[in-house]
């Protein structure tokens, strides 16, 4: 069986499932037998081992996307009991994917139990630097699954996605800041 259909299969994504071939990482024995083609071997397990617990993590920004949210967790607890994995930990929030401020996401990143962390996308866990929360995982011997990996590959479209939305950031914190220092000094001035 080809990796593409080994990966829709186990409700992975193509591209995670490659990515993971590349990286030496693929739960499958698997082997390039031409410039596009690479075979999962059958024979073996053909759901993706995982060591320990499972954490489900899910996100949305506001309020009004609740029912997302809902849909969200559903979709990896429905894909975490087709592929037979043991979850210990689910956890779904309400919070900007910007910055750092979400008790949820760390507590789950924090809890020993789960060795691996599975997400829809990529940008539910956050915006920016991914890549680094995936490098620290892989240092303690724990992984992030990513079911869908449908970003932008191109790392110039990434790069500029990450550079406005760091932009955004500073300009509606900034203008944040502005708002309440000004408050505080009409509070002062009424004080007087």
């Amino acid at each position: 069986m080809n990796l593409t259909e080994w990966a829709r299969a186990q409700g992975i994504a193509p591209r995670t499932a490659y990515r993971w071939f590349r990286e030496g990482t693929l739960p499958v024995p698997a082997k390039r037998v031409g410039p596009r083609t690479i075979l999962v071997n059958m024979d073996a397990n053909t759901s993706p081992s995982v060591t320990g617990g499972l954490g489900l993590y899910a996100r949305v920004s506001s309020r009004d996307q609740k029912a997302d949210l809902e849909r969200q967790t559903a979709r990896l607890s429905a894909w975490a009991a087709k592929a037979g994995h043991k979850v210990v930990r689910v956890e779904s929030e309400i919070a900007s994917g910007v910055n750092g401020a979400r008790t949820k996401a760390r507590r789950l990143l924090a809890d020993p139990v789960v060795t691996t962390v599975v997400v829809e996308r990529k940008d539910r866990l956050g915006c920016m630097n991914v890549e680094l929360v995936e490098a620290a995982l892989s240092a303690t011997g724990r992984r992030l699954v990513v079911l869908e990996d449908g970003e932008a590959e191109d790392d110039l479209v990434r790069d500029m996605v990450e550079v406005v939305t760091s932009f955004c950031a500073r300009l509606y914190g900034g203008r944040s800041a502005k708002n309440r220092a000004k408050k505080a000094l009409e509070a002062a001035a009424a004080d007087d």
